[in-house]
């Protein structure tokens, strides 16, 4: 099974991480997947995590990297369905306020949805 699932839409990109570890053997092809995605001119990532148990310091990093090289264009970088370990890894560094976290992928999508609502209404003030 390969480490990421893929699937892209008019409005987003949704990855599913296949490994129960985010960690210094994964994070490294998940920022180049990050990368590649925004230099194909996709904004907005939903990254669901519904399978990783354990995240790590280089694992952080990755999910940073997603949520700078998104927000550089406008767009949202949404994690979902986290685990525990992870949701209190991301508190303790205090970064619950820097990461947009929703509970499931519906929920990420409906807030790429709205994200995009809002800066087309913007763009039109």
């Amino acid at each position: 099974m390969p480490l990421l699932a893929r699937f892209l839409t008019a409005k987003y990109a949704s990855l599913r991480l296949h490994e129960e570890k985010l960690d210094s053997s994964v994070a490294p092809q998940l920022k180049s997947e990050l990368i590649t995605l925004h230099a194909e001119g996709i904004h907005n990532v939903i990254l669901d995590l519904t399978e990783v148990k354990y995240t790590d310091s280089s694992g952080l990093s990755a999910l940073l990297v997603g949520n700078r090289i998104m927000q550089e264009d406008g767009g949202i970088f949404i994690l979902s369905a986290l685990s525990e370990h992870t949701m209190k890894l991301i508190k303790i560094s205090q970064l619950d306020t820097v990461l947009n976290i929703l509970p499931t992928v519906e929920e990420a999508v409906d807030a790429v949805y709205m994200h995009e609502i809002e800066k087309d209404l913007k763009q039109g003030s």
